[in-house]
């Protein structure tokens, strides 16, 4: 594990710190939203353990999403989303998803989802327990 002791910090530092770089230039879109990529492993529904370094970060992640979205609120949408498990190089073979489906819902998210669906976890367009 000595490996990742900086995992929680690389998954969420440049989250809570991006939206106030980049605040101006998000004011000029006509749709204002922040899309986090998380995972179902970073819920405290359902966990069951292994990957502690991981599941952390993501916890984490999603910590950041609810206060910035409290923050930003009729302003700025602000959601994470969970890709599901994605055939990737560290999803691996075995995943189940490729990788369209399972941008699908984070690109849904920054193009069509309702301006009021904010402060959420979500995975295939419906919201799911943090």
């Amino acid at each position: 594990m000595k490996d990742h002791k900086f995992t929680p910090a690389a998954f969420t530092v440049p989250a809570a710190y991006t939206p106030s770089t980049t605040l101006a230039i998000v004011y000029i879109s006509f749709a204002m939203f922040f899309v986090n990529m998380s995972s179902g492993m970073g819920a405290l529904a359902g966990n069951d353990g292994g990957y502690a370094a991981y599941r952390m970060s993501k916890t984490l992640l999603n910590a950041v999403t609810a206060i910035l979205a409290a923050e930003l609120a009729g302003t700025v949408a602000v959601n994470s989303v969970c890709p599901g498990w994605v055939k990737t190089d560290m999803g691996g073979a075995g995943a189940t998803r490729d990788v369209a489906h399972g941008a699908e819902t984070a690109v849904w998210l920054a193009l069509d989802a309702p301006v009021t669906l904010t402060g959420k976890f979500v995975r295939d367009r419906e919201v799911i327990p943090w």
